[in-house]
């Protein structure tokens, strides 16, 4: 535990006080998992305005894969601030954003030649990557995956494959998005079916030669941290070679050494045409970016891409310096050790008599078990899973649940949690989890 914790004064203000005021200010389409508000951060921990301290198992939604506060990255921000914090890109560009562009071309899985555009959010990549593959091909169609999260934007709900709560009174949404299940073998959806699937769309939907590209996420997300296999992400780019599409690899989640890697990507030794980063890309500053084929990237007329926002000089230096903490701290390393740690206990923890964990699923730092009835996977629990996340935060622990069956609970860690924290957080869940 943290010993020089910045005081919070805890008679000023109450949680459930500033819940009332959000109550009446925010519109109720803005969940929050926890009411609980935040004051002070550091690495894994976080101390509620109460002064209560959490160990943080949800880091923003994996974003501060370095840690809360990390001072390397708070330093570069704070010096970038003294020259200037905005001029826009578009209007008078800045070193920054080219450095880190360049880096990213460097890291990005193959040996084609890329080039990459900076933007401000995950869906705005998303967006992009799409107008991107349209104008590059010429195509309208894009193919995505059910359970798959991709934005919140028109088109990103679109490509989403999950209804509530993303979609509900939303629609109509653009037209030329369509559907295939994404491989879970846990719930008895092989890889073959997902082709057979995309092979059905060609004869009853839309013809190939009309698809633009294929969007997948390497893990899903909030459909529950499936991970695609290497072998299936290889049929997938051989599909896109066969039939001229784009393929497009969501990273938005799973980028910057969250599993193991740089990019979850690289597991299967594939090069994407496109790839949407964002999240822990600049340790909790927004930035976000496509990164593609550099023809492939070039296809858009001049001025057709960019965003008076995009590439925040704050966020460029931010994600430049996250790139040496990923290469002086190891953290892919890191990553890996941190899933062995947890698949190693959670798996004791289904031995010794937790049946409600019914899967256990890792790759790298991007953890997650599903909560059943009787160790069934046909018999989802999502009451109890919300329950358990309830009941963790109540006793100090952070967490957040997922799933197309709402049934899911991921373990997104700073991977510069040290093993200390990590077994405190998970007695916190084992407790629990065995009231």
């Amino acid at each position: 535990m943290l010993k020089n914790v910045k005081p919070v004064n805890s008679e000023t203000q109450k949680n459930k006080d500033l819940w009332d005021r959000r109550e009446k200010a925010v519109p109720r389409g803005v969940g929050s998992m926890h009411q609980r508000f935040s004051a002070y951060a550091r690495n894994a921990e976080v101390w509620d305005v109460e002064g209560k301290r959490y160990v943080d198992f949800a880091t923003g939604i994996a974003v501060t894969n370095t840690g809360h506060g990390d001072p390397r990255i708070t330093e570069a921000v704070k010096a970038q601030i003294d020259n200037f914090s905005h001029t826009c890109f578009q209007v008078t560009p800045y070193e920054s954003y080219v450095a880190l562009a360049e880096q990213l071309n460097e890291l990005a899985p193959g040996d084609t030649p890329k080039k990459t555009i900076f933007l401000t959010t995950g869906a705005e990549a998303v967006e992009n990557a799409v107008k991107i593959a349209r104008a590059a091909t010429g195509r309208p169609g894009v193919i995505a995956f059910k359970g798959g999260f991709h934005g919140r934007t028109m088109m990103g709900m679109a490509l989403t494959g999950k209804v509530a709560p993303y979609k509900v009174g939303f629609g109509p949404f653009p037209q030329g998005i369509y559907h295939v299940p994404y491989p879970v073998p846990y719930h008895g959806i092989t890889e073959e079916m997902a082709l057979d699937a995309v092979a059905d769309l060609f004869k009853a939907d839309i013809a190939s030669e009309d698809v633009a590209a294929i969007i997948l996420e390497p893990v899903q997300g909030e459909g529950g941290f499936y991970a695609a296999s290497p072998k299936f992400m290889q049929a997938l780019r051989a599909l896109c070679d066969q039939h001229g599409m784009l393929l497009i690899c969501d990273e938005i989640q799973t980028g910057f050494a969250r599993t193991g890697r740089v990019f979850a990507t690289e597991h299967a030794g594939i090069e994407p045409d496109l790839m949407t980063v964002a999240k822990a890309m600049a340790g909790g500053f927004p930035i976000s970016g496509v990164i593609g084929k550099a023809d492939v990237m070039d296809a858009a007329a001049p001025g057709g891409l960019g965003g008076t926002y995009g590439g925040s000089p704050l966020g460029c230096v931010a994600g430049l310096k996250v790139l040496d903490i990923i290469r002086e701290d190891r953290l892919c390393e890191r990553a890996d050790e941190i899933g062995t740690f947890f698949t190693k206990r959670l798996t004791a923890m289904q031995a010794s008599g937790l049946k409600e964990i019914g899967d256990i699923r890792a790759l790298g730092a991007m953890i997650a078990i599903e909560i059943v009835k009787d160790g069934k996977a046909d018999q989802p629990d999502p009451a109890r899973t919300a329950e358990i996340v309830k009941a963790a935060a109540e006793a100090g622990l952070i967490l957040l649940s997922c799933g197309i069956r709402g049934n899911v609970i991921r373990f997104l860690p700073a991977l510069t949690a040290p093993d200390e924290i990590l077994g405190e957080g998970l007695d916190i869940l084992e407790a629990v989890m065995r009231r």
